[in-house]
């Protein structure tokens, strides 16, 4: 199955080539840039299955997705898994619940993403969902590029390494490649 995501993600031309700054602060060769995958509906619907598959179990109240990243991924296994799919945003450099979206004391949320590197906008989507009381139950991706132990179960449609640099060590900076930030957080 892996293998199948992974040649849809190439044939949408989501996995880039070069010198990329991630959210996270870190460099990498290589980065998944699945609003690419996200624009064919049939295309996402698809790889997303795999997901929901994976998760179709789990008692889930809703699904909360972080803008930018989450907020397709979390409609669309809301949509498979007939849930409730709501975000969360930043206003002022901080996560929060607008648009009238609440969550109430013990409802069971899965946090959903299209990529998990580090897990920082899941973490800061985990902090706002437990200040309502919110029992997680676990975060939902596309794909997982993860190289640290994640709090939550990750359920992800594909798991991808891909090599990260602190900018320091960079050795792509050494060589003086230009750096290219494709995400949505703004780094300091």
């Amino acid at each position: 199955m892996e293998n199948k995501v992974l040649n849809i993600l190439s044939e949408v031309g989501a996995l880039l080539e070069g010198h990329f700054l991630l959210s996270s602060g870190k460099h990498s060769n290589r980065y998944c840039q699945c609003a690419k995958l996200l624009m064919y509906p049939d295309k996402a619907e698809e790889v997303l299955k795999v997901v929901a598959d994976k998760i179709k179990d789990l008692d889930i109240d809703v699904i909360v997705g972080p803008a930018m990243g989450g907020i397709i991924v979390a409609y669309e296994l809301g949509r498979q898994l007939g849930k409730p799919a709501i975000f969360t945003e930043r206003v002022d450099g901080t996560m929060t619940l607008r648009r009238g979206f609440e969550i109430l004391p013990g409802q069971k949320v899965l946090i959903s993403e299209d990529v998990v590197t580090t897990a920082k906008s899941s973490m800061e989507v985990a902090e706002v969902l437990k200040a309502a009381g919110a029992e997680i139950v676990g975060i939902a991706s596309i794909v997982d590029r993860s190289s640290t132990e994640i709090l939550y179960p990750l359920y992800s449609a594909v798991k991808l390494k891909i090599e990260t640099f602190d900018k320091e060590e960079c050795p792509l900076c050494k060589e003086g490649l230009p750096c290219v930030k494709p995400g949505s957080r703004n780094i300091k």
